[in-house]
């Protein structure tokens, strides 16, 4: 071992035999330390290790305060502290990029909130005080011992002069009662008042003062002024034809249904296969306000009839030149409705003017007046062929008439609705009809029955202003105030069809009228955005939108023989065919 040190010690020398001679002539000693870990341990020897302080007690200077800190905004504490510790002052320099809200002292999100105990009815008493005088007791201040004018917060004025009065003290409390005339004796019957005497001071004739008699005169004549408009006579009617022959070489009248139009508009089968339109063809100008309703001619659907808000029905033709026909000039306000009779020879229209008139489609001459001085909002023939001389129309005031024209009387009323009757549409063979109204719900009556058999009205239900039946006659399609078209059932139970809702466009607030193709492959519907919206009717996904008018788009139909062709009408006073 002694000599695996030496060589240690020796390592790095040179390795010249003269060294070596050298070395081995003089023999070195090592140096114990630097070889001592290379050494055993002694046995028997007992090493100790000195002790380390590794945080020894150090003077404390004056100003240092000893002692745990704890962080204010600490939420939780795992131990007990000492009351020292817990309101010991905060330590460290303060954040300079706080703003005076978050300085500030909060015990919430919003800032400092003073416990106030306040039961219920003192709180209401000081709310309802506050948003009635505006002025309430100051929660935070004492007010037990003595009410001062720093008591009060909001209008001190206010409170001054109520002298704090709060919203249930009223007034000063007057305690003298009204008296009453002496009643005389109980004995004397004729004498007697009792209890039913007069006080002294009721008077038995309210006359009114001269100023009061003065207002009320203007009244009554102005109301009489109002009477007297009402009553005059409805506006003068006169018709325009705007195109150069009424009749052609054959003598027949634009009512005649063309056959040179590559469609038999005489046929009563629907297309096969109805497309989507995808271009406008045509647009009708000549309305100078908005256009309220169109109708297409009964069958046929050769010559459109659309009634505006400029107070006039124009006819205009569906093919060929597309003109202008024919204008009907006749009320004085806006025409609200408008309806042909089975063979398209004879035509309704109702107005704001509360006059529903009745119109030759031929000649343009008015044939009757009818009114009951209400506002009338749809007017319907009864398809029957019998009962081409009855009518109904849905009123304002909630009912719906049904006037004769042979006689020119009313005949029935239906009044059961509860709000303005929106629409009125004829179901299950002309037997019965449906009426929707203001009131939210849908009524099925039979024909010539005062009393609805049917009401339909559930609390998730919006006013459906708008109504159309089916090319097949089995639905109902009721555009809803929700921007829904809901589709009922139109034969014997009207049940909602909840898989046939059709959704993905804006009506809220306009009457838009809703049409099928005649395959009843697609629902089609104006929107407020002047939009003409189409929907499948298998899968009611919306299929297609156009941009068809610049204002709301009111009206939408679909040709009974076309199998592309949808007309619409606007506020913006145009009508336009697509395809």
């Amino acid at each position: 071992m002694a000599a695996a040190a030496s060589s240690l010690v020796s390592y790095g020398s040179d390795s010249d035999s003269e060294n070596e001679s050298e070395s081995r002539s003089v023999p070195q000693k090592a140096d114990p330390d630097a070889v001592a870990h290379l050494q055993p341990l002694k046995s028997g020897g007992i090493t100790t290790l000195a002790a380390l302080n590794s945080a020894p007690e150090v003077a404390v200077k004056e100003g240092v305060e000893t002692g745990v800190h704890l962080d204010p905004a600490l939420k939780e504490v795992v131990y007990n502290p000492s009351y020292e510790t817990l309101f010991a002052p905060e330590f460290g320099p303060v954040n300079p990029f706080r703003t005076q809200q978050m300085a500030a002292p909060r015990n919430m999100l919003s800032g400092y909130a003073e416990p106030a105990h306040v039961n219920d009815f003192m709180f209401e008493q000081q709310r309802r005080t506050f948003s009635t005088f505006g002025y309430a007791l100051d929660p935070s201040v004492d007010s037990s011992s003595q009410v001062t004018t720093n008591t009060y917060i909001g209008a001190v004025d206010e409170a001054e002069k109520n002298k704090g009065q709060t919203v249930f003290e009223t007034g000063p409390k007057k305690n003298e009662k009204r008296k009453k005339l002496k009643g005389g004796e109980a004995s004397e019957i004729d004498e007697f008042l009792g209890p039913w005497a007069k006080f002294q001071d009721e008077k038995d004739v309210a006359k009114p003062s001269e100023e009061e008699q003065k207002e009320l005169d203007e009244i009554t004549a102005k109301r009489q002024k109002r009477g007297r408009n009402e009553e005059e006579a409805p506006a003068e009617e006169k018709t325009i034809l705007h195109i150069k022959d009424a009749y052609d070489y054959q003598g027949r009248s634009y009512l005649h249904i063309p056959q040179d139009v590559g469609v038999n508009l005489r046929s009563s089968e629907a297309p096969d296969k109805c497309y989507l339109p995808k271009k406008q063809l045509h647009v009708w100008s000549g309305h100078t306000k908005g256009v309220s309703a169109i109708r297409l001619f009964p069958a046929s659907g050769h010559l459109l009839l659309s009634c505006s808000m400029d107070c006039k029905i124009k006819l205009w033709e569906v093919y060929n030149e597309r003109r202008c026909v024919r204008t009907f000039i006749g009320h004085s306000k806006a025409v609200r409705d408008v309806c042909f009779n089975n063979t398209g020879t004879q035509f309704l229209s109702a107005a704001y003017d509360r006059y529903i008139k009745l119109w030759d489609t031929e000649t343009g001459k008015c044939i009757a007046p009818f009114t009951n001085r209400k506002v009338p909002y749809c007017v319907k023939f009864n398809p029957d062929e019998d009962k081409q001389s009855l009518f109904v129309a849905g009123m304002s005031d909630k009912k719906i008439v049904q006037w004769d024209i042979r006689s020119g009387e009313v005949v029935q009323e239906y009044d059961r609705h509860l709000g303005a009757v929106n629409t009125i549409t004829f179901v299950d063979e002309n037997r019965r009809f449906v009426s929707t109204s203001d009131d939210k719900s849908l009524r099925v009556w039979e024909w010539d029955i005062p009393v609805d058999f049917k009401y339909i009205a559930e609390p998730s239900m919006h006013s459906m202003p708008a109504v159309t039946l089916s090319p097949n006659g089995k639905w109902l399609a009721c555009q809803s105030m929700d921007n829904q078209i809901l589709i009922f059932g139109a034969q014997n139970r009207f049940r909602l069809n909840k898989k046939k809702i059709f959704k993905g466009h804006m009506v809220a607030g306009y009457a838009c009228q809703v049409g099928f193709s005649p395959d009843m492959s697609y629902v089609v519907s104006g929107d407020a955005d002047g939009k003409l919206n189409i929907w499948d009717w298998k899968t009611t996904k919306l299929y297609h939108r156009i941009k068809a008018h610049d204002k709301v788009c009111i009206s939408a139909l679909w040709h009974p023989h076309e199998t592309s062709k949808v007309i619409t009408c606007g506020w913006d006073g145009q009508i336009k065919l697509w395809d």
